[in-house]
């Protein structure tokens, strides 16, 4: 490209850039902002599979390690050193068991496919919580270039009804320290990270900080993203006729050679715009449209909070929905339950019934599963819980559980999933699977196909490098109907 056109395309991007895009919120409109629109349609060469059970995919990711053994898989008649004090209850499945704290779940088990078997081979957090996020193992030094799974549906299947094709819901788990931004495009490019509505948290690590000793689970939490809201001298008109000015400058440059920058650019603007002029758009982040009952029966806490915008987000039209929930300045890391001083947490099976632990998830995925039945979306959405690993069997001397890879519990629900069955058994301590083991990537393998995804298939990367979708891990046949 001669030196001429380099500077027609840097005057017409700083024009567009400056004024189109940065000022339109409280929050710049850039590349570095909402990366998560940066794709404006679907990937062309693409195309489902015509099996496909999954219009959306709501990922429930609780990042931290969430007790299995609290949770989905007690051990009643283990001694207390593993079982703890907390009794198992019966579910709708017959002769299957919850904890005492999984009250909701347990009504609606026919509803869910869980699997006990969920296991790997790492106890490190940051890997375990790359290899979830994506299906991929890595290495310290690939922490942040392997993309979501999110990240790789955003660049198959792209947008759809003016909402991004990746949403995290806040998106403001940073583990560390120091503190790492997990949710990447990785080699897709920044541009398929996820639009995450939290925007960057004011207390990024999470370990810091001083907490209540019994903090509150009621908490209101604006899920809004501040890049909806228009500063007062900014109308929709306004930002209408700018895009009018963007299109005349743009036919002036027609078929002027385009750096790899402009069609990037191009797409921000666009996605920014749909989302900012879209009444159907703004008012899917709004929580608040949603009446008091429904709000109670989700919990007025801040998992309760989310799940309910990820079941407005998915009835929008979104393909994608991540709810993050793990890592948070009022509770610090309280899936991480080692319970060192600093933690102040109380004992592991006195922690698990508070509002905001495990008790509030129980309240909140119940209620988020028994809406989408009764919207008539559980059919078409495919609903995912993963932590990154279980906790250890025994309860250590501080009354909290450490890292445990080698065990854990998650579930699937809705689209594509033999519902009303536990996958996988485990041994006496719930320490190991008797049955064959799920990792990571079989998980993500069975969401792509859900999705119509085949996991062979090939993706270029920033270089145009052929990689594919998953480089291991199989569809779980079990758990498929």
């Amino acid at each position: 490209m001669s030196l001429h056109r380099n500077s027609q395309l840097e005057n017409l991007q700083s024009l567009v850039c400056r004024r189109d895009l940065l000022k339109v919120g409280p929050l710049a409109l850039s590349a570095s902002v909402l990366p998560g629109l940066l794709t404006g349609t679907a990937n062309a060469a693409f195309a489902p599979s015509p099996n496909a059970k999954a219009k959306s995919v709501i990922f429930l990711w609780m990042g931290g390690g969430v007790t299995h053994i609290d949770s989905l898989d007690p051990k009643p008649d283990a001694p207390e050193q593993i079982r703890g004090t907390l009794s198992a209850i019966p579910t709708a499945i017959p002769g299957v068991q919850f904890s005492e704290v999984c009250p909701n779940l347990a009504r609606i088990a026919n509803d869910l496919c869980t699997v006990r078997s969920f296991s790997h081979d790492s106890d490190d957090h940051l890997l375990s919580q790359v290899y979830t996020l994506s299906g991929r193992k890595v290495t310290q030094a690939q922490l942040f270039t392997e993309p979501n799974i999110g990240s790789i549906v955003q660049y198959l299947l792209g947008p759809r009804n003016g909402l991004p094709g990746y949403i995290a819901v806040p998106g403001i788990t940073r583990p560390g320290p120091p503190p790492h931004n997990l949710f990447v495009g990785g080699w897709l490019g920044n541009q398929y990270a996820p639009f995450c509505v939290g925007g960057q948290p004011d207390q990024p690590d999470f370990t810091v900080g001083e907490k209540a000793l019994v903090p509150s689970p009621l908490s209101h939490e604006d899920l809004n993203p501040p890049e909806l809201r228009f500063p007062n001298e900014v109308t929709i008109g306004r930002l209408k006729r700018r895009s009018d000015l963007r299109s005349s400058l743009e036919e002036s440059l027609h078929g002027i050679e385009r750096s790899g920058a402009l069609p990037a650019m191009e797409g921000h603007f666009n996605g920014a715009l749909n989302l900012l002029t879209s009444p159907q758009v703004r008012d899917a982040f709004d929580i608040t449209k949603e009446s008091d009952p429904t709000r109670d029966e989700y919990g007025r806490t801040k998992i309760g909070g989310r799940c309910l915008l990820a079941l407005r987000l998915v009835e929008a039209g979104a393909r994608f929905v991540l709810v993050d929930y793990g890592y948070d300045p009022d509770y610090g890391n309280l899936w991480d339950i080692h319970n060192v001083p600093e933690q102040k947490f109380p004992h592991v099976s006195e922690m698990c019934k508070r509002g905001y632990s495990v008790a509030g998830i129980d309240k909140a995925f119940a209620a988020l599963i028994t809406d989408l039945k009764q919207r008539g979306l559980l059919d078409s959405t495919l609903i995912v819980y993963l932590t990154e690993f279980g906790r250890t069997p025994k309860i250590n001397s501080l009354g909290g559980r450490d890292h445990w890879g080698a065990c854990g519990s998650m579930f699937f629900a809705g689209a594509g999933i033999r519902a009303g069955q536990v996958v996988g058994t485990t041994d006496k301590q719930a320490a190991y699977p008797l049955t064959r083991p799920y990792g990571p990537a079989d998980i993500a393998a069975t969401m792509y196909h859900c999705l119509g995804i085949e996991t062979e298939m090939r993706v270029p990367d920033r270089q145009n490098r052929p990689s594919p979708v998953l480089d291991h891990g199989r569809p779980m046949e079990e758990v498929l109907s």
